[in-house]
């Protein structure tokens, strides 16, 4: 008897007595979906290897580690499984933090990414992420290095390497859900605004005050007090001729600043015309085959102009400090190993005084005509 007899005679048999043929589903066609439920097949979505790979990386807080170990985490490296597999059984470390770039650059990256492939998870992560550094704000506007790791010195409002800075910069495009961030949660550009205000408050609480004057900006505060903290052995408590660049320009890209917050912007223009050290340049010291700065040195040059990474609380003085503490007002009287591997003096302020304060003047000039 042929096949197809033989099915319909079984089936007619078996629903006389009330049950129906069990035969095996009919294997769809790889992509077809379920077309005689007339649904529209579904593509798979696209796809971005590097933000595949800040999917593994990020932690269950939230935000990104700069590091695992003693390893830079690096998206160029390729994950072979085995490296996939750990990194994701690492997700709960509280390891996650703002410093060296870490989690404001998936942010970005990630929803971006989300623009360009329509992918639902580069926009959940990069939400998720944004969320991290909302969580991590403290109450005063600051943001620690690291969270929910406070050991160390991780616990204190940082703006050094920029961090915090970054932070507000990220929150402040999302709260005017600027690109990349258009198509996120719309809850988050409410709370993002807050945050931000919030931010520039403790910026302006921060500002150095010396005899009733505002000065500039330490690297680290006491997120508690809001005074000068010391970080690592060589960055004691002073005045920054590098962060205090950034948090002006911040302060500078306000729309419609207030009047203390305009404040902010001169005096802190006005310390560093002040403690730039004139007819001073940087000399570095490399090896001719590597290229490796073995020394650096401060040495006489005419007409060039440098500023000190870090200045006496009370006098303005330039401090050079190595792994001993110690405070030293000669680069050359730290280790060389300190004057090699880290940058006490740089042209940092050069662009904020001589283009972007001009321009921001310019700009607010206008806006009152």
């Amino acid at each position: 008897m042929k096949l197809p007899l033989l099915l319909l005679l079984l089936a007619t048999g078996l629903s006389e007595v009330g049950l129906s043929p069990t035969l095996p589903p009919a294997t769809p066609e790889r992509g077809a979906g379920n077309l005689a439920a007339g649904r529209v097949p579904q593509a798979a979505p696209l796809t971005d290897s590097t933000a595949d790979k800040m999917l593994v990386f990020q932690r269950s807080i939230g935000g990104w580690p700069k590091a695992v170990g003693s390893k830079k985490v690096d998206y160029k490296h390729p994950l072979n499984a085995a490296e996939r597999v750990a990194t994701l059984a690492d997700k709960g470390r509280t390891d996650a933090t703002i410093d060296n770039n870490a989690t404001t650059r998936e942010i970005a990256y990630l929803a971006k990414a989300y623009q360009t492939t329509n992918n639902a998870a580069y926009r959940q992560a990069a939400e998720t992420g944004i969320r991290y550094l909302l969580k991590m704000q403290y109450a005063n506007g600051g943001f620690p290095q690291y969270y929910p790791d406070f050991s160390n010195y991780r616990h204190q409002i940082t703006y050094n390497d920029n961090a915090m800075v970054r932070a507000l910069e990220v929150l402040r495009d999302v709260a005017k859900q600027k690109a990349p961030y258009v198509g996120l949660d719309a809850a988050l550009a409410l709370q993002a605004q807050a945050a931000v205000a919030r931010g520039v408050q403790c910026m302006l609480k921060t500002q150095y005050v010396r005899g009733g004057h505002p000065t500039a900006w330490c690297a680290q505060y006491d997120e508690k007090t809001l005074q000068p903290a010391k970080a690592r052995a060589f960055e004691l408590a002073s005045l920054s001729g590098d962060e205090s660049v950034d948090i002006v320009r911040f302060l500078m890209g306000i729309e419609q600043p207030s009047a203390a917050e305009k404040q902010a912007v001169e005096c802190a223009i006005d310390w560093f015309q002040k403690v730039k050290l004139t007819n001073t340049t940087v000399q570095e010291v490399t090896d001719p085959q590597t290229h490796k700065v073995l020394d650096r040195k401060l040495v006489p040059q005419a007409g060039a102009t440098v500023w000190a990474r870090f200045y006496e609380l009370n006098t303005d003085r330039p401090i050079f400090v190595g792994r001993d503490s110690q405070v030293h007002y000669q680069l050359a009287d730290i280790e060389i190993e300190r004057r090699a591997g880290y940058l006490y003096a740089g042209t940092w302020p050069e662009k904020l005084l001589t283009k972007d304060f001009p321009a921001w003047q310019k700009r607010l000039s206008a806006a009152h005509k």
